[in-house]
C-alpha cells in the first residue's frame, strides 16, 4: 500500500482502512466543535449586551413614565378635592354670607401632605381663588337675574416646574333653585 501518510494509524504501524480514518476524523472534529460551542465570540457578546441595554432602558423609561402619570393624577385628584371642599362650604352659606369676604375669602391656600413632619412643611402647595359674579343671561334678562350668582373656584399649583390649574363653577340662587324651577318649567 502506498505511502500517503494516512496508512499508519496513530503511530501503531497498523494500516488504517478508510472507515477507521473517517471515524477518527469524526472524533477529532467532534472534540473541536464541543470546545467551540462552550464559548461566544466577541460579536455575539456585543449584540447581546446591546439588546439587554435597550431592554433595560425601555423598562426603566416605562416604569418612570408610569410613576409620573400616577403622580400627576394624584395632584389632579387633590386639586379636585380642594375645589369640591370649597364648593361644599359655599353651598352652606346664606345669600348675605356669600359675598362676605370675612366668611368666604376670595383667596385660599391648601397643602398636600401638610403633616409630613418637615419644617418648613413639604408637599404641594395649592392656591385657590373664588370669584362671585352676576349671571350673564342672554337678552332680555329674566326677572330673577338679580337673584342669581355664578360661583367659580379656581385652584393653581406647580407640578415640578410646570404650572397647573383646574376650575369649576356653579350657580347659586337667592331663594334656592326650587323657587325658580318647578316641574321642569321655569317659574318667572
Amino acid at each position: 500500500m502506498g505511502g500517503s501518510g494516512l496508512d499508519n494509524v496513530a503511530g501503531t504501524g497498523k494500516i488504517a482502512t478508510p472507515a477507521k480514518m473517517i471515524m477518527q476524523l469524526g472524533r477529532i472534529l467532534q472534540r473541536r466543535t464541543r470546545r467551540q460551542v462552550h464559548a461566544f465570540t466577541l460579536a455575539e457578546v456585543l449584540v447581546a449586551v446591546a439588546i439587554m441595554s435597550v431592554s433595560f432602558v425601555s423598562l426603566y423609561l416605562g416604569i418612570s413614565f408610569a410613576f409620573s402619570v400616577t403622580s400627576l393624577e394624584r395632584e389632579n385628584l387633590r386639586a379636585t378635592q380642594v375645589m369640591l371642599q370649597r364648593m361644599e362650604g359655599i353651598r352652606l352659606f346664606t345669600w348675605d354670607q356669600l359675598t362676605n369676604t370675612a366668611m368666604n375669602p376670595t383667596y385660599f391656600e391648601e397643602r398636600y401632605f401638610p403633616g409630613s413632619g418637615t419644617i418648613p412643611p413639604s408637599g404641594l402647595y395649592f392656591t385657590g381663588r373664588v370669584e362671585i359674579a352676576n349671571v350673564d343671561f342672554a337678552s332680555p334678562a329674566p326677572s330673577y337675574s338679580a337673584n342669581m350668582k355664578k360661583i367659580t373656584v379656581r385652584v393653581e399649583w406647580a407640578s415640578g416646574k410646570v404650572p397647573r390649574s383646574r376650575s369649576t363653577f356653579t350657580y347659586v340662587a337667592k331663594e334656592g333653585m326650587q323657587n325658580y324651577v318647578y316641574n321642569g318649567t321655569p317659574n318667572y
